[in-house]
């Protein structure tokens, strides 16, 4: 057999096998996405399944990742959280409140366990709003318990609302009061030789300070310690009210925490509990044990629960009542057009607030603003959509959340009235721009710009290239404007002259007891408060509360309801599905830059004119 004979043989042998495994790999992937499309579609049409509930079930409070006013993941990025067993991100606030109210009224629920050991984050206008529920629920008469594990300043001033405060074995209570500390980079942006154009009116406009300077400014530390420590007696009052402990000794507790830690010698657990700041230490199994007996005990020896989230669908009921009040969510950094929802879109916004007057049922608007502001244009177009809802007779009220300040303050200049927590960060009346350039950067490595135009502003807005003193002047003259803007929108609202106005704002921030006394806002109170001041104002006694929100198609339904079960149905390991989702990036200053810098680079030809507070940044 010559060479050539043997070597077509052997390659009819190596390309028969190929094609072999190839058909081969082509049916088993064809039976595979044949399972998945009939476990898919028998997932899309099956009913979900029924929660059933029996007398004395506890219900389980426990918050995941952080409180937010609404989702800020895609359907599709929850279901893959759902599927993968991934701990979830985000849990909403009116989801928690809800659970609360309607377990008050439930004879079938008999406690309640509210579990903080999963929460993240919770601002303190929020863990308020939280609180208020709580405690109508133990009004009714029923007990609440509260569990901990390594608990932070957050977590703690919620669980301190329970009856009965556990903490479990090797846990502790961090406390260590307030403080607002930020990076400063004006002699590392020198060093890169980057020329960092400010405009700016206000004397506490400190959002752009970090690129300027490399210390904070004697105004901006005065204003912000007399934010922090009206927040921090706040802080301080609401664990006396739920520990029975006096402000005088929680604050020495707080200020001698450390020699306190050696003295115990680093039993952290053991020293919650001698200074009150918990009831007992328990394992898990003492902890259910104790449930089981203050609650009832299930089949499997532990304590009847059901958790929140399926006590909501369990208790969801359509709307009794041909009147409503809608409720519009602006949560976010405020930019122009449409955004995602970890962001408040000027379109996506507006086109909710019209869906709001278009419908006849609507007689009234909440707008809960929980956002540092942003584009001031993207403001005022939202201003603007407000005000014309009050003009068509539907009353809007204002309902600040846990920060609600520049242009989120801007933003509610439109409603009828403005209603915020006591802990609310807001005000920060004041407008800035920044244009950062690199024409010196780029000339310390030999590239350089050059070239023509037509006007002597053509081609200014490069970031290659020096801002001209005129567009200086131009900018600036912009800014000026815009917050002489902002005074008159506050002026003519809150019933204040220009210079009454000047001296509350000037970028000052305030926490909500002190805008009340400043005239910024016209009652203290959460979402509920807003609602019943909504319905006052339209007349209203009976009536059903909505969420306006964009409607998600069939595709993203199925995502959120179908999609986790199916693929967790067929051990489809989702998280090979994942690959588009980038992973967490460390926490590190690179990433803290860049996030402070977002809002100055969202439109990238233009520099931005910016009622932004940057008062939640990192």
């Amino acid at each position: 057999m010559s060479t050539q004979t043997s070597r077509g043989f052997l390659a009819r042998i190596w390309f028969g096998f190929w094609r072999l495994i190839d058909g081969t790999r082509r049916a088993v992937f064809n039976l595979l996405f044949l399972g998945l499309l009939i476990v898919l579609l028998v997932a899309l049409f099956k009913d979900g399944e029924s929660v059933s509930l029996r007398n004395n079930t506890t219900l389980v409070l426990q918050p995941a990742g952080m409180v937010v006013e609404e989702y800020s993941m895609m359907p599709f990025e929850r279901a893959l959280n759902e599927a993968t067993g991934n701990p979830q991100l985000e849990t909403r606030l009116r989801d928690l409140i809800r659970a609360v109210e309607l377990a008050a009224d439930d004879s079938k629920i008999s406690q309640l366990l509210l579990d903080v050991r999963q929460l993240t984050g919770i601002g303190m206008a929020s863990s308020d709003e939280l609180l208020q529920a709580i405690a109508t629920f133990r009004n009714s008469g029923k007990k609440v318990f509260g569990l901990g594990g390594f608990m932070d300043q957050s977590q703690y001033a919620l669980a301190s609302s329970a009856d009965e405060l556990w903490l479990e074995h090797d846990g502790f209570v961090w406390l260590d009061g307030f403080a607002s500390y930020r990076n400063y980079y004006k002699d590392g942006l020198d060093k890169l030789k980057v020329d960092i154009n400010l405009f700016r009116v206000g004397e506490f406009k400190s959002a752009s300070e970090p690129y300027i300077r490399n210390d904070m400014s004697v105004a901006d530390k005065q204003a912000r310690q007399f934010l922090l420590n009206d927040l921090w007696q706040q802080y301080l009052a609401n664990l006396a009210r739920q520990r029975g402990i006096p402000i005088s000794v929680l604050d020495e507790t707080v200020n001698n925490y450390s020699a306190a830690v050696q003295a115990a010698g680093g039993d952290m657990s053991q020293l919650a509990v001698e200074l009150g700041l918990v009831d007992r230490v328990l394992s898990r199994p003492e902890i259910r044990s104790e449930l089981a007996r203050s609650g009832s005990s299930d089949d499997k020896g532990g304590f009847r629960h059901i958790d929140f989230h399926n006590y909501l669908q369990r208790r969801v009921q359509p709307g009794l009542h041909s009147d409503k009040i809608a409720v519009v969510v602006i949560q976010g950094e405020i930019v122009s057009g449409d955004a995602p929802p970890s962001m408040a879109g000027s379109d996506t916004i507006s086109r909710r607030l019209r869906a709001a007057v278009n419908d006849d049922a609507v007689k009234a608007v909440v707008l809960r603003v929980n956002s540092p502001g942003g584009d001031a244009f993207a403001s005022e177009v939202i201003r603007q959509e407000m005000t014309a809802i009050v003009a068509a007779g539907k009353p809007v009220v204002v309902s600040m959340g846990d920060v609600a300040a520049s242009g989120g303050y801007w933003i509610a200049m439109g409603a009828d009235e403005i209603i915020s927590n006591s802990a609310t960060i807001t005000g920060s009346i004041g407008i800035f721009g920044l244009f950062p350039t690199i024409q010196d950067s780029l000339a310390s490595i030999g590239i350089y710009t050059d070239g023509v135009g037509t006007a002597p502003q053509a081609g200014s807005l490069r970031i290659d290239r020096e801002l001209s003193e005129p567009i200086k002047a131009q900018i600036q003259t912009l800014v000026e404007q815009g917050y002489r803007d902002f005074l008159s929108l506050v002026s003519e609202h809150r019933n204040m002259s220009v210079p009454e106005t000047d001296a509350v704002a000037q970028g000052r921030v305030w926490t909500g007891a002190q805008a009340l006394q400043r005239n910024l806002v016209d009652a203290q109170g959460g979402l509920a408060a807003a609602t019943e001041a909504a319905a006052r104002r339209a007349e209203l006694s009976d009536y059903d509360v909505i969420w306006i929100e964009d409607e998600l198609d069939v595709w993203q339904r199925w995502l959120l309801g179908a999609s986790a079960r199916s693929l967790v149905a067929i051990g489809v390991d989702a998280r090979l599905l994942s690959g588009m989702k980038l992973p967490l990036l460390p926490d590190s200053l690179q990433q803290r830059i860049l996030q402070q810098l977002r809002p100055f680079l969202q439109q990238q030809r233009l520099p931005q004119v910016l009622a932004h507070c940057l008062c939640l940044a990192p």
